[in-house]
């Protein structure tokens, strides 16, 4: 009866410390998703604009989804080495580049802004994203 009742005693006085283990993981995942998003847009802001307009597969629609597609467990670093520590091989990256029109420009021959959307996934689950406009 003793053996019982202590065991009820730490279940209860040990699930919280549990919870706060995954919570403290998860809170790892996205600070690491976050740095791995924002790497990724330095690298493609870094690229001339107009290598960007290249990269665009048809500007008749504005888009283009794949620029970057790592898979889950090959995501490179900046000078495009896969990162073999083992906290990485969950993770896997898109980018995305889309032009952006300003109403005052939207009848203008090129547009003077692309939008760079950077998305990083854990398990297959989107857990960061960032944007950033990137001007002539």
């Amino acid at each position: 009866m003793a053996t019982v009742v202590v065991g009820i005693a730490a279940a209860g006085v040990l699930l919280p410390f549990t919870a706060g283990a995954a919570a403290r993981a998860e809170g790892g995942r996205r600070m690491l998703a976050s740095k791995l998003a924002g790497d990724l847009v330095e690298q493609i802001i870094r690229i001339p604009f107009e290598e960007i307009e290249q990269i665009i597969a048809d500007p008749g629609d504005g888009i283009y989804v794949d620029y970057v597609v790592e898979e889950q467990g090959h995501v490179k670093d900046a000078g495009g080495v896969e990162f073999t520590d083992p906290k990485y091989a969950k993770f896997r990256r898109t980018a995305s580049c889309e032009y952006v029109y300003m109403p005052e420009a939207s009848d203008a021959a090129s547009a003077r802004f692309i939008l760079v959307t950077v998305k990083v996934y854990y398990s297959g689950k989107e857990i960061a994203t960032v944007n950033r406009l990137v001007g002539k």
